[in-house]
């Protein structure tokens, strides 16, 4: 029953910004708006709303349970139903009943409405606020990075029409509210989802400021036609992250995003590994699983994959096995989709390592040319001056010594060469 969850949801939600609330400054209680929370449990939504403030007086908001639950009808359309779930052609009319009961004590009055859903960023399904839904004053159609819509309600929650707006309860009371669901001739084959739901706003006397407690019941909606289910990886890339380790492996990360550019909506399993060059050297990424996502929403993804060697150049590849959903009728298959993604992973260190290596042998081996050269010409320069006083004594010429002296000391080739060569030159 979806009732126990919606009310352990709200209990939570409204904990957390009542004391959010207690936290803020005078001046910054009346600019708070809170959009809510993702459904909760499989069909129930159970959204705490703080509408914008009549005052700015800093007090705790109530944290009133949702004393009343919400389920679907016995009917032609099905019994214990989880959700309301209808495939249906273009142009079709539905018609359904959502039952409500006050489990309180007291009489309670309770607005009915519909709104469109779309996938939160921990990969629920969430529903617009009230104002969100009922928002048209935007010229822009297109879903936002969360799905939602910036022009208010233009599917389920526009097309479904509760025949009541509001409902009164005695405690223990129970209603069935019919509603309709009057798909347009023109709608686009493919899957919808959304809300009906019941909501309760809420004076915080002390506080000074509306909050509304919503609890309702999915909605998924599949017109029929032309089924395209389709999953698409952009954006991929990888990136290598050395560790302190010179000598040891790294871990990669590799991101990109995955978008739904069908007609269904769909989950998927993933699976994300990379490798050096030809294979080498392949580590597996822990990935998990996308959510389902509506069609035309995006899911960022971001998987660490541990032990990559760095091969100076990594590849990664991706996987996306589509999981269909549970619609009646047949829904065509998805061929996995893969994608890959390359970059660097040069080993910083272990060539800094080397190159430090290299350069203090190079030092070294100069330093003990320089000093071999120093050596060499201190010898030539004394042989030189011994000579010059030799030959000043014995009254020789000094090329005719110098050449004697390297014919008496095995001078090498290039030395006889050079005295030659003073030789020839002496006048």
């Amino acid at each position: 029953m979806p009732v126990p969850a919606a009310r352990a949801t709200t209990r939570r939600v409204a904990a957390r910004s009542s004391a959010a609330l207690r936290a803020l400054p005078v001046g910054l209680v009346a600019l708070v708006v809170t959009l809510g929370t993702a459904l909760a449990g499989p069909s129930a939504v159970a959204v705490p709303v703080a509408a914008v403030p009549i005052a700015a007086a800093p007090s705790a908001v109530p944290t009133d349970d949702v004393t009343w639950g919400v389920r679907t009808a016995t009917n032609d359309q099905g019994t214990e139903r989880e959700n309301f779930r209808y495939t249906v052609d273009p142009g079709a009319k539905v018609s359904d009943e959502l039952v409500v009961t006050n489990h309180g004590e007291t009489p309670l009055r309770l607005d009915i409405y519909a709104a469109d859903g779309y996938t939160t960023t921990a990969g629920q399904l969430d529903v617009l606020t009230r104002d969100d839904a009922a928002d048209t004053g935007s010229d822009d159609t297109g879903p936002d990075d969360t799905g939602s819509n910036d022009t208010g309600s233009v599917n389920v929650g526009s097309w479904l029409d509760p025949a009541v707006d509001q409902v009164r309860l005695a405690p223990g009371e129970s209603a069935d509210v019919p509603f309709t669901l009057q798909v347009p001739d023109d709608a686009t084959p493919g899957d919808y989802a959304g809300a009906i739901l019941t909501s309760r706003t809420v004076t915080a006397q002390d506080a000074g400021l509306d909050y509304e407690t919503r609890s309702g019941i999915r909605v998924y909606l599949r017109v029929a036609g032309d089924l395209a289910p389709s999953l698409t990886v952009t954006d991929a890339h990888v990136e290598y992250h050395q560790t302190l380790n010179p000598f040891g492996p790294g871990d990669a990360t590799v991101t990109y995003t995955v978008r739904n550019d069908g007609n269904v909506r769909l989950a998927a399993n993933q699976q994300v590994g990379v490798a050096g060059p030809f294979g080498w050297l392949g580590a597996q990424g822990a990935a998990d699983d996308v959510p389902e996502l509506l069609p035309g929403e995006s899911w960022p993804v971001s998987v660490p994959v541990d032990g990559v060697a760095p091969l100076f150049w990594l590849g990664a590849d991706i996987v996306l096995v589509a999981q269909l959903p549970d619609v009646a009728g047949a829904t065509p298959g998805v061929a996995p989709v893969e994608a890959h993604a390359s970059g660097w992973a040069v080993p910083w260190l272990p060539l800094v390592v080397v190159v430090l290596l290299v350069g203090a042998v190079v030092v070294m081996v100069r330093r003990r040319r320089t000093r071999g050269q120093r050596e060499d010409a201190r010898v030539q320069a004394a042989v030189a001056k011994a000579l010059a006083e030799r030959a000043a004594a014995e009254g020789v010429p000094v090329e005719g010594a110098v050449k004697e002296a390297v014919r008496a000391e095995g001078a090498t080739g290039s030395d006889k060469a050079a005295a030659e060569e003073s030789e020839v030159v002496a006048p």
